[in-house]
């Protein structure tokens, strides 16, 4: 999913394109029911005309709502077609069978394609709704009675749809054409405040359904356009690349936490400790930490280059890897003081083969069980696992028993 960072001494985290799974028909477009609940108005209450039986007027305290408990997370990444799919069943029994108590879902995919019926103007504007999930409904109550914490994930300016359909939002070079990646594929512009709208938009709809979660990802600039080729407009003037995506982080916080649902973002796991890759993409660990209430650096084995951490065949090792990575997290998070906000860190981890590289290894049980470990070991409890097929190993998971 992500493209490697290749720097010297720092560790480059990048995903695997997402898998194709058995196509899900749209769903019919005469269903007019808004997904999203809608917020009701309070029922009158009648004037209480009666005297008080007493001179003394009695104040009814309202009692206090408890905080929700919140799962240390143990979770899988779902994508929209996997969601709606029947083999959907399959992942559901893996979670009632061992210890895995959540579920990451693809809300908006990095092809910008929205994944249920959504009432957002600009998703029908875009036609960007294909409805995998053709009764989020249903789902959510199916998933929220097995107890799994639910996650919405929302790639942000990886938008090829948007940028196509918008061209005016999306990134340009210098010489007026549309900026394109290697795959062909344009992004929109994370100077222009509309993008952060249309997100924050989606995010309180995914909210609305009943998600726990709203999770971010490709929350940055993409790597393979310089400083000096890119022409991000005159909102750039004066701002960093890690200045906009800090406030962007900050933005979607402030939009979405008042709805008492927990915000997230996926970060490279080079820019932990390499100011040049954090600047490249916009990405600052430290600053985005402040504004979120998880950060999930992408700490995947084989997505290191030999070398980085001492280690020379990172994908070989998988414990020492995740270990070194997240040693360096703990480094680059105690500069916030204590006693201010600061993002509790929930690793992606790897369950997949990288058969790409030539120092790889089979990834199983053991592999897997070794990195959660290392987390473990690093003074974090929650993790994530990702594999862009969806096929995920039970024998690196513990029983439910």
């Amino acid at each position: 999913m992500l493209f490697m960072l290749l720097v010297s001494g720092a560790a480059g985290c990048i995903r695997q394109p997402e898998a194709e799974v058995p196509a899900v028909r749209q769903a019919p477009p005469a269903a007019e029911e808004e997904i999203a609940g809608e917020e009701q108005a309070e029922p009158e209450v009648p004037e209480d005309t009666e005297e008080p039986e007493t001179e003394e007027e009695e104040v009814l305290q309202e009692p206090e709502i408890p905080q929700k408990e919140l799962p240390k997370v143990k979770g899988i990444y779902i994508t929209g077609p996997m969601a709606g799919h029947e083999g959907m069943a399959d992942r559901e029994q893996l979670a009632a069978d061992t210890e895995l108590n959540a579920m990451v879902i693809d809300i908006k995919n990095d092809e910008g394609i929205v994944t249920y019926k959504m009432s957002q103007p600009m998703v029908e504007e875009l036609g960007a709704g294909l409805a995998y999930i053709q009764d989020l409904p249903e789902l959510m109550g199916r998933l929220k009675g097995q107890e799994l914490y639910l996650i919405a994930r929302i790639v942000a300016f990886k938008d090829p749809l948007l940028a196509e359909k918008r061209p005016e939002l999306c990134i340009r070079k210098r010489d007026g054409s549309v900026f394109r990646d290697k795959n062909g594929l344009p992004w929109v512009n994370p100077y222009e405040e509309e993008v952060w709208e249309y997100l924050a938009a989606l995010g309180k709809e995914a909210a609305g359904a009943g998600f726990d979660e709203i999770q971010f990802d490709y929350i940055r600039f993409p790597t393979e356009i310089s400083d000096e080729e890119a022409d991000y407009g005159p909102k750039a003037q004066g701002k960093s690349k890690t200045d906009i995506i800090t406030e962007f982080t900050a933005y979607v916080y402030e939009q979405l936490s008042p709805l008492g649902v927990q915000v997230s973002a996926d970060v490279f796991g080079t820019v932990i400790d390499n100011e040049d890759d954090g600047a490249l993409v916009g990405q600052d660990y430290g600053a985005m930490a402040r504004h979120l209430d998880y950060i999930c650096p992408m700490v995947y084995p084989s997505h290191y280059r030999d070398g980085v951490y001492g280690i020379e065949h990172p994908d070989l090792m998988p414990y020492e890897t995740v270990a070194a990575a997240l040693k360096a997290s703990g480094e680059a998070l105690d500069g916030i003081p204590e006693g201010e906000h600061r993002a509790i860190v929930r690793p992606w981890l790897q369950d997949f083969t990288a058969v790409w590289i030539s120092h790889h290894q089979s990834y199983g049980g053991s592999q897997i069980r070794q990195q959660i470990q290392a987390v473990y070991d690093g003074g974090c409890e929650e993790w994530l696992l990702w594999n862009a097929k969806c096929s995920y190993t039970p024998e690196g998971l513990l029983s439910e028993d």
